[in-house]
C-alpha cells in the first residue's frame, strides 16, 4: 500500500514540477521540467537521506561518541526487529527529531541536542521509538523524496521571473504565466502537507508507543517538545520548509492550529491518544501531560511522571 502511494505521491509531484516548467517556458520549458523532474526522482531515491541530513547538518554519532543516545536506538531497534540505523545528532537547541531513508537497511535517525539534553532518558527512547515506527512503516521514502522534490519546486518557482515571460521561452500565456508560477511554488510546501497523510504521525505515535513499551514516554515527550520548540528558532529547517513534515513536532514556528495546511496533528490530541492507549494497555496512572496552551483532554494530568507498564520489560533507558 505505501509503495503505491509513493509512486502516486512522486507521480503528482513531477506533474507539478512540469506544469511549473509549462508555466514558464511552454512546451519548451514543460518539456525541459519533465526531464529535470525524472533526473531528479532517480537521484532522490538513491540520495534525499543524504541531503536531508546534509541540510540539517546532521553529524554521525556511535557507541564511543554517544553512548546512551546510541544504546537506546540499538535496544529499540532490536525490539522492533530493525536493522540497526545509522544514528546521527543535529546541533540545534530546538529539541527535535526525524527519520529518514529508502528502506529499513538504508535508515538513518537524527536527534537535536536539545533533544537530547531537556528530555530524559524514558522520554528519548519514545521519541526515537516513533522514529524508528515511521521506518518500520516505511513512511521515510515518501518523506525524503518529497522534501526533495518540493524543494526543487520551490527553487524552480523563485527563478521564474528571470528564467520566463517571454516570447523566446514560448511561453502561451506571457508574463502572466510566470506571475501564476511564482504564486503556486510557494505553495509546494503546502501541498506536500496535504499529500502526507497526518494519520502516518498517529500510526507512529501508537507503534512507537508498543515499541518503547509505554505511551506515557512519548507523551510527555511530546508536550515538552510541543512547548519549546514553539520558542526556539530551528533556521535550517526555516531555510528548508519543505522539511518540515519529516520531523516529530513541526520546527516551523508560528503553526499551533491543527489546520488543513498542517504538517502534523494536534499535540493534545496525540497526547490524548497516546493516554487513552495506556489506559488499554494497563499503566500505572494513565494520565498524560497538557501540552503548553492546550486545554486538558479527559486523559490530561499535567506534572505527573509516566509509570511504567505492567509486564513489559525494561530497555537501558528505565
Amino acid at each position: 500500500m505505501n509503495a503505491t502511494k509513493t509512486a502516486m505521491l512522486i507521480a503528482g509531484m513531477t506533474a507539478l514540477f512540469t506544469g511549473v516548467g509549462f508555466l514558464i517556458g511552454g512546451g519548451r520549458g514543460m518539456a525541459i521540467a519533465f526531464c529535470i523532474a525524472a533526473a531528479m526522482n532517480l537521484f532522490s531515491y538513491w540520495n534525499a537521506d543524504k541531503m536531508v541530513l546534509r541540510m540539517h547538518h546532521a553529524r554521525e554519532v556511535d557507541a564511543r561518541t554517544a553512548p546512551e543516545y546510541y544504546r537506546i536506538v540499538s535496544e529499540l531497534a532490536a525490539r522492533a526487529n530493525l536493522p540497526m540505523p545509522r544514528v546521527y545528532v543535529v546541533e540545534n537547541d530546538q529539541p527535535n527529531a526525524f527519520a529518514t531513508g529508502r528502506n529499513p537497511e538504508n535508515a538513518a535517525v537524527a536527534a537535536t541536542t536539545g533533544l537530547l539534553q531537556r528530555l530524559t532518558p524514558q522520554e528519548v527512547a519514545g521519541v526515537m521509538a516513533h522514529e524508528l515506527a515511521h521506518v518500520q512503516n516505511r513512511d521515510t521514502l515518501i518523506m525524503t523524496v518529497t522534501a526533495t522534490l518540493a524543494g526543487a519546486i520551490s527553487m524552480l518557482g523563485n527563478f521564474a521571473f528571470f528564467l520566463g515571460g517571454n516570447r523566446e521561452n514560448n511561453n502561451p500565456l506571457g508574463f502572466i504565466g510566470v506571475l501564476v508560477a511564482m504564486i503556486v511554488a510557494p505553495f509546494a510546501a503546502m501541498i506536500v502537507q496535504m499529500a502526507i497523510s497526518r494519520t502516518r504521525e498517529y500510526s507512529a505515535d501508537r507503534r512507537g508507543a508498543e515499541i518503547c513499551g509505554n505511551p506515557l514516554w512519548l507523551a510527555s515527550a511530546l508536550a515538552k517538545i510541543a512547548d519549546a520548540a514553539g520558542r526556539t528558532v530551528n533556521y535550517d529547517a526555516e531555510r528548508n520548509p519543505a522539511t518540515a513534515h519529516m520531523f516529530i513536532i513541526n520546527p516551523l514556528n508560528g503553526q499551533r492550529m491543527d489546520g488543513l495546511f498542517s504538517t502534523h496533528p494536534d499535540t493534545q490530541n496525540r497526547i490524548d491518544a497516546l493516554g487513552a492507549m495506556a489506559a488499554e494497555m494497563g499503566a500505572v496512572q494513565p494520565r498524560a501531560p497538557v501540552a503548553a496552551g492546550a486545554r486538558p483532554g479527559p486523559w490530561s494530568g499535567a506534572g505527573r511522571a509516566p509509570g511504567r507498564v505492567p509486564g513489559r520489560r525494561k530497555g537501558p533507558w528505565g
